[in-house]
């Protein structure tokens, strides 16, 4: 804010740049936002703002940084500083790899004396030195905060009946959650049921039209709706501090979802906690996800031509043009699995040929390009329109300046009209350059970011591909790891997945409660543990045999025992010996 310039924002996440954008606008600062989707005039009309001085934070996604237009303007503005918003997507090891950021480095020639600033809240080290490399750093630069949440219980529950146990907890629990879920149809199942039980709950995720988004989340915020069940498209610009209680009722995809998605609970200070269920049909169903997620080189290309059939797209056409978009209907058309068509969709985004903008827009916008004398010639001349313009001059302000979000339905109520012969009217309007007129987008689409290809012409990189599989293997063995580690302190296995290797026992997580019962410290139960890992690497062993390997206290020794039975560490055999139990070792084709 106090340099002078406009600051670039380079971020992956339309809905996350809409809400940065809205924040900003309510703290009186001048920030704009340009997407996919959006209508070239409107585009146009925020580079003139920028090179005017007028916009002090402007939001862009990585691909945008390749447009002639975008660098033609970012070569004549003054920029202050280029932000990488969620930076781990510039590196091939973070947990959302997109290959356009790899090309931010490339812009820097454009503001040679802008510093470079990358935000990231869930990187592991490695994947800090290869932002820092992929950015061009001249030296290593790193800033970071502790990952520690010292009021934040981690818990991890395996069971059977899963709803059951969310029922009791939020029944236990009487303060705000979010239960998230993997899918669309769950996040309605489970409010409903919820709601049976006399718990206050709605649902969200991104196939809701963004009024009723908008108006849950609003609910939620502010208190009106205690439970919030959704998929992860619930999370940006979420600063709700009293949230106790955050429940993942499925896997997520990895400890970086977790970990940034249980951190929504207890920003207050106050104790909150982050509860992981599962049983073993979620491990397999994970695996199935896990290979679902990479259909084959081949299908990503059929699937590519497939949506250029669907669409009528001829070859060496389409760029910038959208297409609204049903999966289920294309899907369903082509005979394909959703999954493996989202994913392939996603991995075509990542490789720059389209976008997949999910959520519709709310608003229909407006902009009057002309001068006011102009305009006002133009009412002179053709009183029919005067008494709409005059209504849109006095509802609007700023309109000759930038592009307004207008509500047609309200317009017409204030001109006494029929909606339908508004909206006639703004068209015929825009047709006239009088005034530019972009109307409401109701559904998903699949914008091109370039021309349709051939499928022979398609380069789909083989590395990016491998590097991606490759690191989302790794990915859910860390989460499977974690899930199923009853031994360590929930907070020190994440802290040790971030770097952090100096820390203590949390004390309130599932495994540190159950150690508290022991009734021993944790050096104590440590050595104590291990001494019976030792002892049974080389076989089943009867309690005497072990009892009487270990030099402690008899009575410690049992404790420990039991507390590792419980925990399914160790086994008793029918023979009456005792087995140590590893933990699940997943393994990849």
């Amino acid at each position: 804010m106090i340099m002078e310039g406009t600051c670039i924002v380079i971020t992956p996440l339309i809905a996350l740049m809409k809400d940065q954008v809205m924040q900003l606008k309510k703290l009186g600062i001048k920030a704009r936002a340009i997407f996919t989707g959006m209508h070239r005039d409107e585009i146009e009309s925020v580079y003139s703002n920028c090179l005017s001085g007028k916009i002090k934070f402007l939001y862009v996604s990585p691909e945008r940084l390749e447009n002639s237009n975008f660098i033609d303007m970012m070569a004549r503005l003054k920029v202050s500083i280029i932000v990488v918003d969620e930076a781990h997507c510039i590196s091939q090891w973070g947990y959302d790899f997109r290959p356009p950021y790899l090309r931010i480095a490339d812009i820097r020639q454009y503001a040679p004396e802008a510093p470079v600033l990358a935000l990231t809240a869930t990187a592991t080290p490695s994947v800090v030195e290869d932002i820092m490399a992929k950015l061009h750093f001249s030296q290593p630069n790193l800033f970071q905060a502790g990952f520690e949440r010292k009021n934040l219980a981690y818990n991890v529950c395996k069971e059977t009946d899963k709803t059951g146990k969310l029922l009791r907890l939020l029944k236990e629990e009487r303060g705000t959650a979010i239960v998230y879920v993997r899918n669309r149809r769950k996040t309605r199942e489970l409010a409903n049921i919820f709601t049976k039980n006399e718990i206050n709950a709605t649902f969200y995720h991104a196939g809701l039209d963004s009024k009723t988004r908008d108006e849950r989340q609003k609910s939620w915020t502010l208190g009106q709706t205690r439970v919030m069940v959704a998929t992860n498209a619930f999370g940006m610009g979420i600063d709700k501090p009293d949230v106790r209680l955050v429940v993942h009722y499925d896997l997520p995809d990895c400890i970086e979802s977790y970990f940034q998605e249980a951190g929504r609970a207890g920003r207050d200070g106050r104790p909150a906690a982050g509860i992981l269920l599962y049983s073993n049909s979620d491990i397999t169903t994970a695996k199935k996800r896990l290979s679902d997620s990479f259909p084959s080189l081949n299908l990503i290309k059929d699937i590519y031509n497939a949506l250029g059939n669907y669409f009528q797209v001829p070859e060496g056409s389409g760029q910038d043009t959208g297409f609204d978009f049903q999966i289920t209907d294309f899907a369903g058309q082509y005979g394909l699995n959703i999954l493996e068509t989202y994913s392939a969709i996603k991995f075509l985004e990542r490789e720059g040929y389209l976008f997949y903008v999910e959520s519709a827009g709310q608003f229909s916008k407006l902009f009057i390009p002309l001068n006011k004398t102009d305009l006002y010639r133009y009412m002179v001349e053709n009183p029919t329109d005067e008494r709409l313009i005059k209504e849109i001059l006095r509802s609007y302000a700023g309109i000759f300046s930038d592009y307004i979000n207008i509500n047609e339905t309200l317009l017409a109520k204030r001109v006494e009209a029929e909606r339908e012969k508004v909206v006639d009217k703004l068209i015929a309007l825009n047709k006239m350059k009088i005034l530019s007129y972009i109307p409401i987008r109701t559904r998903p689409q699949i914008v091109y970011s370039t021309e349709r290809l051939s499928t022979k012409n398609i380069q789909l990189s083989k590395e990016n591909y491998h590097h991606l599989k490759v690191a989302a293997e790794k990915r859910l063995q860390s989460l499977l790891d974690f899930t199923t580690n009853s031994l360590q302190c929930r907070s020190i296995q994440l802290l040790i997945y971030f770097g952090e290797r100096k820390s203590k026992r949390c004390g309130i997580c599932d495994v540190c409660l159950e150690k508290n019962k022991a009734e021993l410290n944790e050096l104590e139960f440590t050595k104590i543990k291990q001494l019976i890992k030792n002892n049974l690497a080389s076989g089943p062993q009867h309690l005497y045999q072990l009892i009487s390997t270990i030099e402690e206290e008899e009575d410690k020794v049992i404790s420990v025992l039991r507390w590792l039975m419980e925990n399914n560490n160790v086994v008793r055999q029918k023979d009456d010996t005792y087995s140590w139990h590893d933990q699940l070792n997943m393994k990849f084709d």
